[in-house]
């Protein structure tokens, strides 16, 4: 899914002034109060998850001494838990986000929270390791990353969303902007309130708190887009937009950018110049090889830097 070609050359936004007024987001909080997960054993994280009884956790012990195996293989082979437990206790204790099973019909599409160990979440991680060589490696000015494709359908929240969690993954605090203003859905995927977000901040009319952090993934937090502006493509070519992407990048370590389609007209080239780097994604057998050359040859000039292009299959 993840192949890259067609580079560009660094280019660093150049654009001054006064950052608008953000309430810096609340500092990551772990599950458990003060204790995290390395903290805790396999069976305390598995008896919690399961609700075992006092009775039940010691017929696990009991297995487990018997047997000589680990807890959650004893609790498993009496049927008290689940080989997914099991790997859900692990993500806790190697403090690595992981959607509980009976999480994940919420948000199908999130499929490197939902199924981390998988072949399309492995893709993802391929991606950001790309990303980290390309874009974030050291010496590199740090930007906030447009995701842009030539037409809606291609997946570009899906990849927007997926490179967020894998990027929270690794520990640093990462930001998902919703700036579709055109036909937003991140706060749907990850089931968050919109009544305020990013267009609230550019009219000058958001109330403070509008980055809502992402339950279970303490170092992911979300921007929606608030209210459907009926002037999307002037808010963000106000030097507001601009100002207030340098002032995320200063304040998160990752900022993912979600956008509208080209085909709804220039919005994705001007996030993408305010935001510094750019992923291009194209769809198999849907895209067109000029309608990408034409969304490229948009950002020639701009203070960009194309990161690369996903071929994505679905």
């Amino acid at each position: 899914m993840a192949k890259f070609r067609d580079s560009m050359p660094d280019a660093t936004v150049v654009e001054a002034g006064q950052s608008p007024s953000l309430a810096p987001p609340p500092a990551p909080l772990r599950e458990g109060g003060d204790s995290t997960g390395a903290e805790r054993s396999i069976g305390d994280i598995i008896a919690e998850l399961r609700n075992l009884t006092a009775e039940q956790v010691a017929r696990v012990l009991q297995h487990q001494q018997d047997k000589g195996v680990r807890f959650g293989e004893a609790a498993v082979a009496l049927g008290l838990a689940s080989k997914d437990d099991v790997l859900f206790a692990l993500s806790q204790q190697f403090d690595y986000p992981y959607a509980p099973e009976e999480n994940r019909k919420l948000s199908p599409d999130l499929v490197a929270l939902n199924e981390p160990f998988s072949p399309r979440a492995e893709s993802f991680r391929a991606l950001r390791s790309q990303l980290m060589m390309r874009l974030f490696a050291d010496g590199e000015p740090r930007r906030a990353v447009a995701v842009i494709s030539p037409d809606s359908g291609d997946g570009k929240s899906y990849i927007a969303s997926n490179l967020a969690i894998v990027l929270a993954q690794l520990g640093g605090r990462t930001l998902l902007v919703d700036a579709d203003m055109r036909g937003p859905r991140v706060h749907e995927m990850f089931h968050l309130k919109n009544q305020a977000g990013l267009s609230g901040i550019l009219s000058g009319r958001a109330d403070k708190q509008v980055i809502q952090q992402v339950p279970g993934l303490p170092s992911l937090f979300v921007l929606p887009v608030g209210t459907t502006p009926p002037n999307p493509l002037e808010l963000v070519e106000r030097s507001a937009f601009g100002l207030l992407m340098r002032e995320l990048a200063s304040k998160f370590d990752h900022v993912v950018v979600d956008t509208p389609s080209a085909a709804y007209g220039a919005d994705a080239a001007v996030i993408a110049a305010r935001c510094g780097a750019a992923l291009l994604v194209a769809r198999k057998d849907k895209s067109r090889a000029d309608a990408l050359r034409e969304l490229v040859g948009s950002l020639q000039g701009a203070p960009v830097k194309l990161g690369g292009v996903i071929f994505n299959q679905f």
